[in-house]
């Protein structure tokens, strides 16, 4: 079957929940978080490709994921 047109979906990466951390040092007796925020999250690049004549291989998988 010849497919020409199709609709997926493309989602990134959340990046992560971070790092939970306080500082600890001898004469800070309250030091402090210094955990991290976390990450960006994952890119999403598409890149056309010249003699592809058919999207049926995209057509059956519609959820793709960084």
């Amino acid at each position: 079957m010849f497919v020409d047109r199709v609709q997926i979906e493309i989602q990134g990466g959340r990046g992560g929940n971070g790092c939970v951390s306080f500082r600890r040092e001898k004469y800070v007796p309250h030091g402090g978080p210094d955990g991290g925020d976390g990450g960006d999250g994952g890119s999403v690049i598409i890149v056309a490709q010249n003699g592809v004549n058919n999207l049926s291989a995209l057509a059956h998988h519609k959820h793709w994921k960084a």
